[in-house]
């Protein structure tokens, strides 16, 4: 007679997240290396619903790995490899929303400034993800509520890297106030609003020029998009602060929301978008401690020739100093013996 728990046998099985889509034959090509690998390991891989259809058309030996949400739930999903840019490890912060997992972006695209690594190292960061062997660093994320003119919350959601309102039509400006913590701050026109997370600085505000925040620094950005006004420059405040964006009700034109470029909401006139600090932060796989500095020179391509470092100057400095942890990030948890149950 079999006395075991069903349930505690569904828990043994570690389910890994692959998201990737059918778009590009190499993306295609590193997913089926992936899956192998994780097969291999012992470990079962899932797909996206969304990207079930496209992948298997392309690649049919797929057509047996689990589904998200039909064969397994987000809950026990261990964590998400991500093949692409930026923007596929957004869609997989999305897919994970409502778990624990953390996000691992392998760098299929051009700048992938979320990525922690290349493709050239996929096989030993499948190696690492099956020995657990990473650091989980949670980023700061955004609640974002739109109320309308009776001060109901008519949509809600969330964002990583910002929450955009803009002007729905090209040839209008919306007027907007500005709001800190309940008070007025400016009132002006203009193309829109990015109100940005410390990892969303690099992002959509960078391009509209605010302010570039070191992860390690919890802040927020406030930055005007074509402001016709005399105030009207970026802001940083604190996570603590609270930050809404009204559309004034006797502006020209209709607004709308944007949430990482993924997710938008209709702003008519008297609308009120209120943002602040979400209570529920996005978890990202982490290997090296590398250097934000180092990250933006890559990513960017930043000229640093001529420099000489401190070592030149005392010849006792290391040139690149090794990076304490960062206070949010959490070891993996150590990998177990094949067969034993997580607690």
């Amino acid at each position: 007679m079999n006395n075991s728990d069903p349930r505690a046998d569904a828990r043994a099985v570690r389910s890994i997240l692959v998201v990737a889509h059918a778009h590009r034959a190499e993306t295609v090509d590193a997913a089926e290396r992936v899956v192998t690998a994780l097969r291999a390991a012992g470990a079962q891989p899932v797909l996206a619903a969304d990207d079930s259809e496209d992948v298997i058309a392309v690649r049919p030996s797929f057509a047996d790995i689990a589904i998200l949400g039909r064969n397994v739930a987000v809950a026990d999903i261990e964590l998400a490899i991500v093949l692409g840019g930026d923007g596929t490890i957004l869609r997989a912060a999305e897919l994970v929303r409502d778990g624990t997992a953390p996000v691992l972006g392998i760098n299929m695209g051009h700048v992938g400034f979320l990525a922690e690594i290349e493709r050239d190292d996929m096989d030993d960061a499948v190696r690492r993800v099956v020995e657990r062997d990473y650091d989980v660093e949670e980023r700061l994320a955004l609640q974002v509520r739109v109320k309308d003119t009776a001060d109901s919350v008519i949509y809600e959601t969330w964002a990583l890297n910002e929450a955009t309102v803009e002007k729905a039509s090209r040839e209008r400006m919306l007027e907007v106030v500005i709001e800190i913590d309940g008070r007025p701050l400016s009132t002006f026109g203009c193309d829109g609003v990015v109100v940005s997370t410390p990892t969303g600085s690099t992002a959509y505000n960078f391009s509209a020029g605010g302010p570039v925040i070191w992860p390690t620094v919890e802040a927020i950005a406030v930055v005007p998009l074509s402001a016709h006004a005399l105030f009207a420059e970026p802001l940083v405040v604190g996570p603590e602060h609270s930050v809404a964006i009204e559309v004034l009700e006797h502006t020209n034109g209709t607004g709308i929301l944007w949430c990482d470029g993924r997710r938008s909401h209709d702003l008519p006139p008297g609308a009120r978008v209120v943002v602040r600090r979400s209570d529920r932060p996005v978890r990202l796989a982490r290997f090296h401690p590398a250097q934000f500095t180092d990250r933006l020179v890559r990513k960017f391509r930043l000229p640093v020739e001529g420099w000489r470092g401190p070592a030149a100057i005392t010849a006792a400095l290391p040139l690149t100093p090794t990076m304490p942890a960062a206070p949010s990030a959490t070891r993996a948890p150590a990998a177990r013996p094949a067969g034993e149950v997580a607690p």
